[in-house]
């Protein structure tokens, strides 16, 4: 069963939902904090989930000789002549 609980929002978010309400989106302040906990509640399992992802890609990752600083001098590397040639494409 649904409990009465005060919270103090801020002028700011006074504001923000009033306009809300005014517009039409929501019918009371209640149903604007309920929007916004479920937004809250979805991104937050969202955001456990891509993380279990990347444990579980880190995890699995096997990696004897990966050098970083090499990595980079050829992704810039890659970067600097794609940028050639999209000047030179596009002053055609």
């Amino acid at each position: 069963m649904p409990r009465n609980t005060s919270v103090t929002l801020g002028e700011h978010f006074d504001k923000f939902i009033a306009e809300k309400i005014q517009q039409g989106r929501f019918q009371s302040i209640s149903e604007a904090v309920r929007a916004g906990l479920r937004k809250l509640e979805e991104d937050e399992i969202k955001l456990q989930a891509l993380r279990s992802k990347l444990q579980a890609g880190e995890d699995s990752a096997v990696v004897n000789d990966f050098d970083g600083e090499n990595f980079i001098a050829a992704m810039h590397k890659k970067y600097v002549k794609s940028q050639r040639a999209t000047q030179s494409a596009s002053s055609r």
